[in-house]
């Protein structure tokens, strides 16, 4: 078992920048794949970033691309999210999970925990 409190969210106007954390507690985290995920309000779960436990690999969904930065600190059991660039339609309540495979995963379905979430609102 695996549980994962994300921390970070908050408001900021566009252009701005923030970072997001993810603690995990529980078993072996080095061992987990890590996800970024977002929902906006009245849309579906959807991708954001993935960054493997061994070597941190990391896979970007095309609209943050070039603006977001995933890492992880095994040592610490935190995986971040750096969002620079933010836009309003970056708005969304952020989420990180966690599964355990040496892989890159894409779908919500493919992650087996989930943290509460944290609220991003970027202002125009």
């Amino acid at each position: 078992q695996v549980q994962l409190v994300e921390s970070g969210g908050g408001l900021v106007q566009a252009g701005g920048s923030l970072r997001l954390s993810c603690a995990a507690s529980g078993r072996t985290f080095s061992s987990y794949a890590m996800g970024w995920f977002r929902q906006a309000p009245g849309k579906e779960r959807e991708f954001v970033a993935t960054i493997t436990w061994n070597y941190g690999r990391t896979y970007y969904a095309d609209s943050v691309k070039g603006r977001f930065t995933a890492s992880r600190d095994n040592a610490k059991n935190t995986v971040y999210l750096q969002m620079n660039s933010l836009k309003p339609e970056d708005t969304a309540v952020y989420y990180c999970a966690a599964q355990t495979g040496s892989r890159l995963y894409y779908g919500v379905s493919e992650y087996d925990y989930w943290g509460q979430g944290t609220q991003v609102t970027v202002s125009s």
